[in-house]
């Protein structure tokens, strides 16, 4: 028998998942607390409960179904913390190398711990049939498995076809098809199944000659942790296994902030230069708002950045982050555009509008989106988008450019809302970017997507108009 350790990686993984299922709460802030409260894992405990959090709400729907085939009653209205162990021993079973027999008791020690004897012996009676039916799916005996262990090692093609087809069957056929209608059918299925291990931490360096430098002084202050170069953003770093980024040399210095690199892309792709007026219409808590003021310069040389969105607490944020980096915006306000632009009265050089969107282009780090979103919520999303779009386009100055972003890749919420405010605004037109991070990735383009597969990085799409 297997001793379980208190406080186990697989123990933390099933209160995330429970936490997730029970309060719809999102699995990066509640990983995030969990791991801060886990001072006696080390690194690589860590990475197995983040990648056990991850893989498990990934295929979630598929892994109750197949749980659920030897539970008679199904496992709807058994306790949230009983499914999550249940849940996260399944996926061990299925998709990773970690020995049968410890996830199976693993998983049934924690139960006993939280919910007695009785369902202890119930969720030992169901893993067990599921352990059976996994060594099955994946080609090989129990044998083989128990003797895997934890090393690493490249999944054999039938376990990759396995994993491929749950996260399909786990994606909701409404959003499999909007995918397949943005992407085709080979595009829908290869995102679905990109990004098969948890993403890596994005960090931002200030500025881009610096970046270089930064990742040699990082390697050398934690030499068991990766870091790498950024492929689309020269401000990027990769990092694995550095544990919190707030932590790292740099960060209170104001030199390093956490900013996935499509988004990073996206700041860049609005082309601000020095001096230029430039307004971050939807701001949130100010990632791009921080590259914007970095390449507008100082208010003495005429540069200005304001900020706007719907949530005063994150403007507060903002301006707290700006602060921590030396930056500051002109000025800040809550503004709804769905409704109307309230103070905000001048006009801009460049206008950003990162609008509120379903979010699919982050599943891979958010895979419990798919998980909530409904087919409803696509339309709802691109009316307001295109409402927002359509009122900040009035901030532009004759002359000026808008570039609207969406992490997303869903055309619904892409190309259908260019085409919609561009009909309506004559003095709009579609333009190439001006900015060189995007004409060197992508040439003389007007509109754009980065892709998870493609890209490695987040899936957005980027358009840029400008004002006759």
């Amino acid at each position: 028998m297997v001793v379980r350790a208190p406080g186990s990686a697989r123990d933390l993984a099933a209160r995330v998942v429970a936490r997730v299922l029970r309060e719809d709460a999102f699995a990066a802030a509640v990983l995030e607390a969990e791991l801060g409260r886990a001072a006696q894992l080390d690194a690589r405990d860590r990475a197995l409960a983040t990648e056990l959090v991850y893989g498990s709400l990934r295929v979630l729907p598929w892994l109750r179904v197949e749980i659920a085939r030897f539970a008679t009653r199904g496992i709807d209205k058994l306790d949230e913390r009983v499914q999550g162990h249940l849940i996260v021993a399944a996926y061990q079973l299925f998709f990773t190398r970690v020995p049968a027999f410890a996830a199976v008791s693993h998983a049934v020690e924690g139960v006993r711990a939280e919910r007695g004897e009785k369902m202890a012996g119930f969720a030992n009676a169901v893993l067990r049939k599921v352990s059976a039916r996994a060594d099955g799916a994946r080609g090989q005996g129990a044998g083989a498995k128990l003797a895997a262990g934890l090393t690493p090692a490249p999944a054999p093609p039938r376990e990759e076809a396995l994993r491929a087809d749950a996260l399909v069957a786990s994606t909701p056929p409404w959003l499999r098809a909007a995918l397949e209608r943005s992407l085709g059918d080979g595009g829908a299925r290869a995102m679905l199944g990109s990004g098969v291990d948890a993403p890596t931490v994005t960090l931002r360096v200030e500025r881009a000659v610096e970046r270089d430098a930064w990742v040699t002084r990082l390697r050398a202050a934690l030499p068991e942790a990766t870091f790498e170069p950024g492929k689309l953003s020269p401000l990027a770093i990769s990092a694995r296994g550095a544990g919190r980024p707030q932590s790292l040399p740099g960060w209170a210095e104001g030199a390093l902030s956490i900013q996935e690199e499509g988004s990073q892309l996206a700041a860049l792709a609005v082309g601000a230069r020095p001096g230029d007026q430039v307004l971050d219409a939807c701001a949130g808590r100010g990632n791009k708002a921080a590259v914007l003021a970095r390449a507008v310069g100082p208010a003495d040389a005429g540069g200005a950045v304001d900020a706007c969105d719907a949530s005063p607490s994150k403007l507060e944020r903002l301006a707290e982050d700006l602060t921590r980096l030396g930056l500051s915006a002109r000025a800040a306000h809550a503004v709804d555009w769905t409704v109307g632009c309230g103070e905000v009265t001048e006009t801009y050089d460049r206008v950003l509008v990162d609008a509120p969107c379903t979010g699919v282009g982050t599943l891979r780090r958010r895979p419990e989106i798919a998980l909530r979103l409904k087919e409803e919520d696509l339309a709802i999303k691109a009316r307001a988008q295109k409402a927002i779009a359509t009122r900040a386009a009035d901030r532009v100055k004759p002359g000026g450019s808008l570039v609207y972003v969406v992490c997303s890749v869903l055309r619904e919420e892409a190309e259908d809302v260019i085409d919609a405010l561009l009909a309506e605004r004559p003095e709009l037109r579609a333009a190439p970017f001006d900015a060189p991070e995007v004409m060197a990735l992508f040439g003389p383009v007007a509109s754009f997507r980065v892709l998870p597969q493609v890209h490695g990085c987040d899936g957005y799409f980027v358009a840029r108009l400008v004002r006759g």
